[in-house]
């Protein structure tokens, strides 16, 4: 079916669903949604995440199905996806070249701009340096490092940046966006179809490159060569780099020298957790930008239950807010607290542990826990090693001897003497001091 018959579809169906859906509900769900495609009677509908899918083939896809048949006959199922599914439903594969030259026409979550953001003591500077980055690309921060936890707002200001760059430059400007994941991608499909020449010539000539989630480059030495020449290609042509990562640089394992140099070349930034403050903030932003109702007792009730990071706080204010307009009711606190069972954390202290400090920091390393008991001396098992003797000697009761026992027998002196180490460390490098810090916050939260 042509693209004019769905969007033809499409908007008779929205219109029909202004009647049929509350205010809230029509806000909060379709507005995010695209028409995708009509394949084998199944109208294909674009949603933007995980959540959404799920919620919406869950509670939405009847009506949706109902309403769309009447329209039209021969359709007799509705499926939701997300947006990252879409090119299945084309009718073909792209071809690698033209997937790369898309690469300029990078799609920018229209929602993550500067203007929506909101700016706390945990993420004040990162703020200061991205929208400083997109005024004046490439003439001060360059490479910006951005790193924090997982659901922090780190892609959030790097769409920012894309946005502000795009409409603050001439229609030539390119602003490419990409995870290392598809980075790696594009170039294991450029090489298998023997197309690196294109790969080279089009990853390199870009006016902004976002690259997210850089810490996956991880091990794979073949893209971290290639993305060592890409980042000297535009740095030496001026072309501004940002690159996020979930820690810094010094942190990320296996990652080779040469490129970890270059990474603390510019500006490194952190993010971290938003202060209860700063989580209201959130809430109330997000609920004034998606046209939803909640009072402020419930937002009080989230912020101060959901610490970890912003996408389970605005997580949970979908979920309440989509289950006081299905179901037409007002939530108070304690309706709030029955909805969200699941996804409040335990207010119990966590129990630490020798075992649960190893658990947690092989994790943060990414390296085998088995690793840490072993003897190994090489610098990526070590440094992690001292690190958790450091914090088994800060966060347990545990003698030296008893410490050193379950790390592979070691000495009760080398457990002292790593203690030291990194507490003389600590003091004087704040980068340092953040990582302890943030694997402090995963042990508590376990």
């Amino acid at each position: 079916m042509t693209v004019n018959n769905v969007n033809s579809i499409w908007k008779k169906t929205i219109n029909q669903l202004k009647n049929r859906l509350t205010p809230q509900s029509y806000s909060t769900w379709i507005n995010t949604m695209q028409p995708i495609s009509i394949k084998n009677n199944t109208f294909y509908v674009g949603v933007p995440d995980q959540f959404s899918k799920d919620w919406l083939n869950n509670n939405y896809a009847l009506l949706f199905k109902e309403v769309i048949s009447d329209i039209s006959n021969s359709i007799t199922t509705v499926q939701f996806i997300m947006e990252d599914e879409i090119h299945q439903f084309n009718g073909h594969s792209s071809g690698l070249v033209e997937e790369l030259l898309n690469l300029k026409y990078s799609i920018l979550n229209p929602r993550y701009n500067f203007e929506n953001y909101v700016v706390g003591n945990n993420n004040r500077f990162a703020h200061a340096a991205c929208l400083a980055v997109a005024e004046s690309p490439a003439k001060g921060y360059n490479p910006l490092f951005i790193y924090g936890g997982v659901g922090l707002g780190k892609t959030h200001l790097m769409h920012a940046i894309g946005h502000y760059a795009r409409q603050n430059n001439n229609s030539n400007y390119i602003v490419a966006y990409v995870t290392s994941e598809k980075f790696t991608n594009n170039l294991i499909r450029a090489i298998r179809e023997e197309k690196t020449v294109e790969f080279k010539n089009i990853y390199r000539n870009i006016d902004i490159l976002l690259i997210d989630d850089i810490q996956f480059l991880a091990g794979k030495e073949a893209t971290q060569e290639e993305f060592f020449h890409t980042f000297n290609t535009l740095y030496e042509a001026n072309k501004q780099i940002v690159i996020s990562s979930d820690r810094p640089p010094k942190d990320i394992p296996t990652l080779e020298d040469r490129l970890r140099s270059r990474f603390e070349w510019g500006l490194i930034t952190d993010i971290q957790p938003p202060d209860y403050e700063t989580r209201i903030a959130i809430l109330q932003k997000k609920a004034q930008l998606e046209n939803l109702t909640v009072s402020d007792e419930v937002i009080s009730f989230i912020a101060d239950r959901i610490q970890s990071n912003i996408r389970e706080l605005e997580g949970a204010l979908i979920r309440v807010t989509a289950y006081s307009s299905l179901n037409n009711e007002l939530i108070d606190r304690d309706k709030a607290a029955e909805i969200l069972k699941d996804l409040l954390p335990d207010k119990k202290p966590t129990k630490i542990t020798i075992e649960l400090i190893q658990q947690k920091v092989a994790g943060y390393f990414n390296i085998k826990l088995d690793d840490m008991k072993s003897k190994k001396r090489t610098r990526a098992i070590a440094y992690p090693r001292q690190i958790a003797m450091y914090l088994c000697r800060e966060l347990t009761t545990e003698s030296l001897p008893k410490i050193g026992n379950y790390f592979g027998g070691k000495d009760h002196t080398t457990v002292l003497h790593a203690h030291e180490k990194i507490a003389t460390e600590i003091s004087s490098d704040s980068t340092l001091s953040q990582t302890i810090n943030n694997i402090i916050e995963n042990i508590k939260q376990n």
